[in-house]
């Protein structure tokens, strides 16, 4: 079968480039760089006598350097001087860390109201403390009568 299944192979062939191609190629860019630098040299030499002040900056190859492009999306990391640093101001909180204090802020007074006793769960925890309290001591009491009871009990078997 052939490649690409039943309809064909799709795509085209590979072209490979001749090497007398290429070395023709890469003969005619050095000649063309070599002409450019002396062509800057000489001029160079005679901008440098006018002015230093119009130095152009190294341009980029391809497409980059034909247009300027500016992202505003990008940010760029700008270096402080440790004198511009100013250490003791307000450092702005992101919005996380923001909730995330204003959640820990009313765990702490729910807490302290929990314990003064003047939430409702608090209320209701001691109302069943309450109740367990007199269970207990019911059943202290009842537990007391009846070892007395069987105390008594063996005291009259024994005589």
């Amino acid at each position: 079968m052939p490649r690409g299944g039943k309809k064909g192979h799709k795509g085209r062939g590979k072209q490979f480039s001749n090497p007398e191609e290429i070395d023709r190629q890469m003969r005619a860019q050095k000649e063309m760089e070599e002409n450019e630098g002396a062509e800057r040299g000489s001029s160079s030499e005679s901008e440098e006598e006018s002015s230093s002040d119009d130095e152009q900056p190294k341009r980029k190859g391809g497409i980059e350097g034909l247009i300027e492009i500016e992202n505003p999306n990008r940010v760029s990391q700008k270096s402080k001087k440790v004198a511009e640093i100013d250490v003791n101001a307000p450092k702005e909180l992101s919005r996380r860390e923001r909730e995330e204090i204003e959640k820990q802020k009313a765990k702490e007074r729910y807490m302290k109201l929990h314990l003064e006793g003047k939430t409702e769960q608090a209320r209701a925890d001691l109302a069943r403390l309450a109740i367990i309290k007199k269970q207990r001591e019911e059943a202290a009491r009842k537990r007391e009568e009846l070892r007395k009871e069987k105390e008594a009990e063996e005291a009259k078997s024994k005589r």
